[in-house]
This record gives structure tokens, C-alpha cells and sequence, in this order.
């Protein structure tokens, strides 16, 4: 059996790359150190936001823009857990966050009045590594039970 790889030369998501580089313009110009969260579903995102933002509360203001395809259940529990404000997403549908979608979500923050912004991209591990945010680092979760070979 033989295996052959396929290069794409042209990288499709250029549109996304050019918004993506205007959101971390916008980010930078307000001094906000954002990270974008990606795991499967129930590896932990949500608990781990929670405890950064209970963590950090007391010295930073933290916002949080909650990616989901139908709910606003973690955004919820971001805003109880002390986040100074949240911005829910809901997808429709779509499996990941994009720099259009997060471009949408950022003037609805108080950049000015925030230092570290979090988000919680949608449950999925293959769509949300694809799409560029602006984000600073992305932040990536495993969980045992989903393989060790995942984050391959």
C-alpha cells in the first residue's frame, strides 16, 4: 500500500489571515493580551477559564468571548466565575471561530478597560486550529480519554 500527500500551494484562507492580522492590530493598540482556547468537547476549556479568571481577578480585568454552536451556558459560567464582561458567539452550526467572527465580537468589549482576553473557541480540535483569530497564543487542551495522538 502506498501513501501520497497532496501540498496545496494557495493557502484558501487568505481573506481570514489579512482580518485576523487587523484584529490583533486592534488587540495591540489596546494593550490586550488574548488567548484562544481550543480542545474537544468536555476536555476542559470552560473549567480551566474559570479558574484562570478566579485566579487572576484580582489583578487583571479579564473578558471572555465564548464560541458555541447553539448555547451561552459557558459564557454563563465565565461571567459568574468574574469575568469583567462576555461576548457569546453562537455559530449555527459551524464548527470553529474565525477572524470575521471574532472582528463582530471585539466592540462589544471595553478593550480599553480590559487586560487579558479569553476565548473559548468551539468544541472541536480540527477546524479551530485552521482559522487565525488575531488571538496572541493559542492555548490547545488534551484530554487522556481522547488519544494520545490528538494534538498530531
Amino acid at each position: 500500500m502506498t501513501s501520497t500527500r497532496i501540498t496545496i500551494v494557495e493557502k484558501i484562507l487568505s481573506a481570514n489571515d489579512r482580518l485576523a492580522k487587523e484584529n490583533r492590530a486592534c488587540l495591540d493598540e489596546a494593550n490586550v493580551m488574548a488567548l484562544n482556547f481550543m480542545a474537544s468537547p468536555g476536555a476542559g476549556k470552560t473549567s480551566l477559564i474559570e479558574a484562570t479568571i478566579k485566579a487572576l481577578s484580582s489583578k487583571l480585568h479579564i473578558a471572555v468571548i465564548d464560541g458555541d454552536i447553539a448555547t451561552s451556558l459557558d459564557a454563563d459560567r465565565a461571567a459568574a466565575a468574574g469575568a469583567t464582561s462576555t461576548v457569546q458567539i453562537n455559530t449555527g452550526g459551524e464548527c470553529h471561530l474565525d477572524a470575521i467572527m471574532l472582528a463582530q465580537a471585539l466592540p462589544q468589549i471595553d478593550l480599553e478597560s480590559t487586560d487579558l482576553l479569553i476565548v473559548e473557541n468551539v468544541g472541536n480540535l480540527v477546524c479551530p486550529a485552521s482559522f487565525a483569530l488575531g488571538t496572541h497564543k493559542s492555548v490547545h487542551i488534551a484530554s487522556i480519554p481522547e488519544g494520545d495522538d490528538k494534538p498530531y
